[in-house]
């Protein structure tokens, strides 16, 4: 596994060996005790899977609160998208920054982003599949979004998006009282 940071502090982007022959691939996506061992010793407890039929799907900015904050472990089963993380912790030196990264089923890449950042992504070809892993359960009562357009993000694409009425009405970065507070420095 081939471990990179990025710009935001604690945003990895995990690239998994894979193993082809004339049959396909075999890869490892996640070892518990491989990422211990890279200090990554996050307990996932749920896996999420979703399928975007058209190209220019945004699904997002989207977070837990606390006390149910997620960190995520996401790729891309099929297909090719573009995923992106948002640094949403008060007092933050990179609050509203952002790192986006492509992920498809060619590259195998993840993004690792932990608690404290706003999720997105868009969808680069039809019927691309996000898969990703949870440290916490999912709770509807602290189910939060931030505007997918209010934080200068380039998404790459020049068409309208295909948004959800949700991802749509949830408020831009500036007007956002968030409830995440930054602590310091990952380690």
């Amino acid at each position: 596994m081939h471990i990179e940071k990025t710009a935001l502090d604690g945003v990895l982007i995990l690239t998994p060996t894979r193993f082809g022959d004339r049959r396909g691939f075999f890869s490892e996506s996640w070892n518990r005790k491989r990422m211990a061992q890279a200090d990554l010793d996050i307990d996932f407890v749920q896996d999420n899977h979703s399928v975007s039929a058209q190209v220019g799907t945004v699904r997002g900015l989207h977070f837990q609160a606390p006390p149910h904050a997620q960190a995520k472990l996401v790729r891309c089963g099929r297909g090719a998208l573009f995923d992106v993380a948002v640094d949403i912790r008060r007092g933050s030196p990179s609050y509203g920054q952002w790192i986006g990264e492509e992920l498809s089923f060619e590259n195998g890449r993840q993004l690792l982003i932990p608690t404290g950042f706003a999720h997105g992504f868009i969808t680069r070809e039809p019927d691309t599949e996000i898969c990703y892993k949870c440290d916490a359960y999912y709770a509807a009562d602290a189910d939060g979004a931030v505007r997918w357009d209010s934080c200068g993000i380039d998404w790459g694409f020049d068409g309208t998006p295909i948004l959800s009425d949700k991802d749509a009405a949830a408020p831009a970065l500036s007007d956002f009282d968030t409830p995440f507070v930054w602590e310091g420095p990952a380690s």
